[in-house]
């Protein structure tokens, strides 16, 4: 991942969040990032994550993106604790939503905790993935960072 690129990306969510509190307050009202504010039978809010490499999109292949997505499963609990308070209560494996405490990927799956987009297969499974376990109040810079150590580690396991 480019950092300049990741970064950005990450200070802009920040900084906008920002903007969205002084308006809200300004207009008296309240913005909430829990991601189940409303308990219940809902799917809550998450954070869907993108993320790609120059190796994912111009290289890429079947056996790599199941080999580098296999190696983020040990890491799977350490994700958890990055990506925001009370992702617990979202992920349920119910509504669209991964298990909180199992780990999974899959092609086009909604329900996995990193899905394969389609366009990643119809351009020779060369792309990008998409890390659904981030709760809407996760903190964009741990996120990137976990994925850009989880990704370091199983891509150097992805190319042996």
């Amino acid at each position: 991942m480019r950092r300049e690129g990741t970064k950005r990306a990450c200070d802009d969510l920040v900084v906008s969040r920002y903007f969205l509190y002084r308006i809200a307050e300004k207009y008296k009202f309240i913005v909430e990032l829990d991601p189940k504010p409303i308990k219940g039978n809902w799917s809550g809010s998450g954070m869907h994550s993108n993320f790609s490499t120059t190796y994912t999109r111009k290289t890429g292949g079947e056996k790599y993106i199941n080999t580098l997505l296999e190696g983020f499963a040990p890491h799977h609990a350490e994700h958890m604790a990055e990506y925001g308070a009370h992702t617990e209560l979202r992920m349920t494996g119910a509504h669209e939503t991964a298990s909180f405490k199992n780990f999974s990927f899959g092609v086009s799956d909604r329900v996995a905790s990193i899905r394969i987009p389609i366009y990643t297969i119809e351009h020779g499974w060369k792309g990008y993935l998409v890390d659904r376990r981030p709760a809407s109040n996760a903190d964009p810079f741990r996120v990137t960072s976990r994925i850009l150590r989880t990704y370091a580690e199983a891509h150097q396991k992805a190319i042996a």
